[in-house]
């Protein structure tokens, strides 16, 4: 599994917004909007590159978004049902690749065909640890840390 700087930014941004939700163990959707320019500003994230990113977390059902002087964005549902994994297919598709293919689309023959069973449970693993893991757990993490 590769970690690109826009699946990095996307969780970055999905926390910052979930923290401004308020509790995540209570929190549910809405909570204050978060603005674009100060999910950059804070995040030291490049603004027209974040505002891709939010697009597609937007497109995911992750987030929404309220136009105006007072909009900004918010979570749809609560820190405590949106998961890593959740955030990482949003903006990345698949959780493993193999030569740019989803894991479960890789092919081989011969003294080769056992990889694709590699890397099929390799993918299972990594989506075994971002699927359970939410954004309250890691929010929650950061607040029992000293």
């Amino acid at each position: 599994m590769y970690v690109s700087a826009r699946a990095d930014y996307a969780l970055r941004a999905m926390l910052a917004v979930a923290e401004a939700a308020g509790s995540p163990a209570a929190g549910g959707p809405g909570g204050d909007l978060v603005k674009a320019a100060s999910l950059a500003e804070s995040q030291d994230i490049p603004l027209s590159f974040l505002q891709g990113i939010l697009l597609d977390l937007r497109r995911a059902g992750l987030l929404h978004s309220a136009r105006g002087t007072e909009g900004g964005y918010a979570l749809t549902r609560p820190a405590t049902g949106i998961t890593v994994g959740d955030v990482l297919r949003a903006v990345g598709g698949a959780l493993t690749s193999v030569r740019g293919l989803p894991a479960d689309r890789a092919g081989y023959h011969g003294v080769a065909a056992g990889l694709r069973d590699v890397w099929l449970a390799v993918d299972g693993a990594i989506a075994l640890v971002v699927d359970r893991t939410t954004l309250a757990d890691l929010l929650a993490d950061r607040a029992a840390a000293p």
